[in-house]
């Protein structure tokens, strides 16, 4: 039985196909500004016997292809857990939101805390100051490595930490400090999210900007335990929505 995992977010659609507990294969695309296109290029020639749809975007496809939705929180809770069974906590970090889920022994949703009113310490956020800096987002993430000195960075506005940022870099201020500075304010948000719930290992680290060392290492130095990271962080949320067809 193939069944499809669509997870549709605001800054990428990530597609799974499942034969029972095992994925066949996953594809990541971005959003752009047509969700509904780039969804049926993602889903063109293939057939699914069940297609399952989280994320932003889950409504939109069930009302024009998917059979049934499922909530990103538990989308991500059944991901993890298949994927690191021993998972207690988890922190999802994607392009417009930042999620912190407690998971109860068997995987089940225990607690949870969503910063999604802004994007402030998502990678909307990330790629608005690296554009700001004249970087790409691997670019900045590689040069806060380089430095252990940082400059506050006061706001966690989009809008007001890009002008700061800006200004830093006219007064002559080391791109790598600043970099610094945005990485360690991220993880000072994600960080409080978790106490928010709770933080019981093991912990797992998902989403697209997992992929970030610099954030996946400052988060470690705060927390003082190793992170579990899965190799495809982005298809979390897609390989639960799959897995909830056998639930």
């Amino acid at each position: 039985m193939a069944i499809g995992g669509l997870d549709i977010g605001s800054r990428t659609i990530a597609l799974v196909e499942m034969d029972g507990d095992e994925v066949r294969w996953g594809e990541v695309i971005a959003t752009t500004f047509d969700p509904l296109a780039q969804c049926r290029q993602l889903l063109e020639g293939r057939e699914f016997d069940l297609l399952v749809a989280t994320g932003y975007g889950r409504h939109l496809a069930q009302a024009n292809f998917a059979d049934r939705t499922i909530t990103e929180i538990k989308a991500f809770a059944l991901g993890c857990h298949r994927l690191f069974p021993q998972c207690r906590t988890i922190l999802d970090i994607g392009g417009q939101d930042t999620k912190a889920i407690s998971l109860a022994p068997g995987g089940k949703v225990a607690d949870f805390q969503m910063n999604d009113r802004c994007a402030a310490g998502t990678g909307k956020f990330l790629e608005v100051m690296a554009a700001a800096m004249g970087l790409t987002i691997d670019e900045m993430g590689r040069i806060a490595l380089e430095t252990e000195a940082e400059v506050k960075i006061s706001s966690m506005c989009t809008v007001f930490a890009e002008s700061e940022v800006t200004g830093l870099i006219a007064r002559g201020t080391p791109r790598p400090e600043i970099a610094r500075g945005l990485h360690e304010a991220i993880c000072d948000r994600a960080v409080s999210l978790l106490k928010r719930v709770g933080i019981e290992r093991e912990v797992v680290f998902a989403g697209g900007v997992a992929r970030n060392p610099c954030l996946k290492a400052l988060l470690e130095r705060r927390l003082g335990i190793p992170l579990l990271i899965p190799e495809n962080p982005q298809l979390v949320g897609a390989m639960g929505a799959a897995l909830s067809a056998l639930h």
